[in-house]
């Protein structure tokens, strides 16, 4: 196997995984126990049986075209299953410099293999059978940090979707939204608050993270406010002009809407030092210009892979957010702090380079003195870095 210059790959060994039928059989596939099955190199019906399992791992449909692979932390495990393959097929990034070969199960049309990979990995893939590619992807593996998990012992807060939400400052649109309240909250105590957009795929994982942060008094007792883009009756979705518009519309839905919403059961902080934003993409530049509108009302920003590029380019083609570098290094600072990441791999279109962007974001805001932190990995336009990074951006956010 060959890999990307510099790089070193974690040697794993892997034992049997206990109750094992046989040596081929694993009670519950992952990538650890499907490199101890391979390893035993299964003949007959322990073969088949193996084979079997790896089907219905992968899908006895999608096992045909060439999966996707399955991802636990940095091991990852690929399959295909290539009738009359004349060769055993391999893993091959776009670059060529990560090869697998996978291994037959026995006798049958099943080949398989796993693999550790080094934390922060990156690649395009694809399988190539006898010289013809198939299937393929991005892929980035990540160690996921403990406070992503349930902690044994942490109490839970709670997590309430809340009615669709009529705005009247996004006339015509509908939204879903959910609250969630640390189990520390108390009403004599306000607490802090943190919005996050396209919160539908927030509300999943950040509450946990929340619970172990706060049960450790590493952020202060916060409450989560998960807010989706609006839409219209006809379907139609207003995240771009909501998100990407460089004006104070979005703060305005916040401030005059959706707090005022959330304080009739819970008391929040009204200073700025106990308000975040946070967003993905054209969510990541949205909060940002919440709080360069409203530097007053929200002090703390995280981004992941902000479309801090040229989407929302107006009547002129260049009224975007590619803007805001010349802007924060021609105005003077705001008391803003601000948590970016980004990825070398991130997306670059019509609209400008996502990666480029994110740079001239860091040094106009390392020019202008601004408090803030910049981690610049080698991932896509994905979710899967900044999830690994949050309990830490969110210790660094909430600092002192």
């Amino acid at each position: 196997m060959k890999y990307p210059p510099g790089v070193a790959l974690l040697t794993v060994c892997f034992a049997a995984a206990p109750g094992l039928a046989a040596p081929a059989r694993a009670a519950k596939l992952t990538p650890e126990t499907l490199k101890a099955a391979l390893a035993a190199k299964p003949q007959g019906d322990d073969a088949a049986q193996l084979a079997d399992q790896i089907r219905g791992w992968f899908g006895k449909k999608n096992i045909l075209k060439g999966p996707g692979p399955k991802v636990d932390g940095l091991n990852v495990a690929w399959a295909i299953e290539a009738p009359g393959a004349a060769a055993p097929p391999e893993v091959v990034s776009e670059d060529g410099a990560f090869r697998l070969p996978l291994d037959r199960v026995g006798d049958t049309p099943v080949y398989a293999g796993a693999i550790t990979l080094p934390d922060g990995a990156a690649m395009r893939w694809t399988y190539q059978v006898d010289n013809r590619p198939m299937g393929g992807g991005q892929l980035e593996v990540y160690t996921m940090p403990p406070e992503d998990s349930p902690q044994p012992g942490v109490p839970k807060g709670t997590l309430t979707q809340e009615p669709r939400w009529k705005s009247q400052i996004f006339p015509g649109t509908e939204r879903d939204w959910w609250v969630y309240v640390p189990s520390q909250y108390r009403p004599e105590t306000p607490a802090a608050v943190m919005i996050f957009q396209d919160g539908g795929g927030y509300k999943n994982y950040v509450p946990t993270v929340f619970d172990n942060l706060i049960a450790k008094d590493e952020i202060p007792v916060t409450v989560g406010i998960f807010i989706n883009p609006g839409t219209f009756a006809d379907g139609r979705s207003d995240r771009s002009f909501e998100y990407d518009t460089l004006s104070d519309q979005y703060s305005r839905f916040i401030l005059q809407e959706i707090l005022p919403e959330v304080e009739k059961t819970v008391k929040l902080r009204q200073d700025a030092a106990g308000r975040a934003i946070a967003g993905i993409s054209s969510g990541g530049i949205c909060a940002w210009t919440a709080a360069w509108q409203r530097p007053d009302q929200f002090s703390k920003v995280l981004s992941w892979v902000g479309s801090f590029t040229d989407i929302a380019g107006g009547k002129t083609l260049i009224e975007g957010g590619h803007n805001y570098p010349p802007l924060i290094r021609q105005t003077p600072p705001k008391p803003i702090r601000i948590f970016l990441q980004d990825g070398a791999n991130d997306l670059d279109n019509r609209f400008g380079n996502w990666p480029l962007a994110s740079q001239q974001m860091a040094k106009a805001l390392a020019f202008a003195h601004y408090d803030y932190k910049y981690v610049f990995g080698n991932g896509f336009h994905s979710d899967r870095q900044g999830r690994a990074l949050l309990p830490d951006a969110l210790r660094w956010l909430w600092r002192p």
